[in-house]
């Protein structure tokens, strides 16, 4: 009779293992639903960002952290030095690319990253399990593990701004959000995103060269709608036909070269 009796342990490894069978069986099906769900919206946002006036400044980065409530300790909103093209500097900002096909969304077992019908890539921190397939999903490093809560005041704040959403726990993945919570306040307002400041991502309405546009790619009379018609633009890692929705328009010498 014993010898038919599972101990606890050998019940956690079958436990464990169902676990993962079921998680894959999941993913196929949220992958599949995610396509069913997708709507048609009125808008699809884009942010294009001009390597030629970027000084690498990071207030950007800044602005970011004050009104997403961003601990100092991790970062939405990275800027890297790219290297030099005529011997300046040339700065690679780099948030979420809110691609329209987001690999993290697929991968995500519990549905908590996802995608709204203006192509905003969300998360949902009450669904987070902390499992990091998204993290590790993301081809573009702009994803950051929450290791320990934030509970200590942030130094970006108030010089840069004010906090806009609340702290995500300990135990999650988080990033950019475009500031979802401008748009979707400036619209219900009669704001237009990207023109009206109210409306539009911290990162952009900070940035003292304009280096960052934002708008609505479904109205071809938005800025970055003109950008991209009138300057020749790059997307990170286009091969991997993730769809990113942050443009990039190279400093002229690269366009030449």
């Amino acid at each position: 009779m014993e010898s038919k009796l599972i101990g606890r342990r050998d019940f956690l490894k079958g436990l464990a293992a169902g676990t993962v069978a079921l998680a894959g069986m999941r993913i196929i099906h949220i992958t599949a639903s995610a396509s069913e769900e997708k709507a048609t919206s009125t808008y699809r946002w884009a942010m294009v960002i001009d390597q030629a006036k970027c000084t690498g400044c990071g207030y950007c980065t800044l602005a970011c952290r004050a009104h997403n409530d961003v601990s100092p300790e991790i970062s939405w909103n990275r800027v890297i030095q790219a290297g030099q093209v005529g011997g300046k500097p040339v700065y690679l900002p780099r948030p979420c690319m809110h691609c329209e096909h987001p690999p993290c969304a697929e991968v995500c077992p519990v549905r908590a990253t996802y995608q709204r019908a203006d192509g905003i890539v969300m998360m949902d921190y009450n669904r987070c399990i902390g499992c990091r397939y998204c993290e590790v999903a993301c081809p573009y490093g702009a994803r950051a593990f929450n290791w320990e809560a934030f509970t200590g005041a942030n130094p970006a704040v108030p010089t840069w701004g004010q906090p806009e959403v609340p702290r995500r726990p300990r135990g999650v993945v988080e990033k950019c959000s475009f500031c979802y919570q401008r748009i979707d306040r400036g619209l219900a307002f009669g704001l237009k995103p990207g023109v009206d400041e109210d409306a539009t991502p911290a990162c952009v309405v900070a940035c003292p060269v304009k280096a960052r546009i934002f708008g609505n790619l479904n109205d071809p009379e938005s800025e970055v709608s003109r950008a991209l018609a009138q300057h020749p633009s790059y997307r990170l890692r286009e091969d991997l036909g993730t769809g990113p929705r942050v443009y990039y328009l190279p400093t002229r010498e690269e366009v030449s070269g």
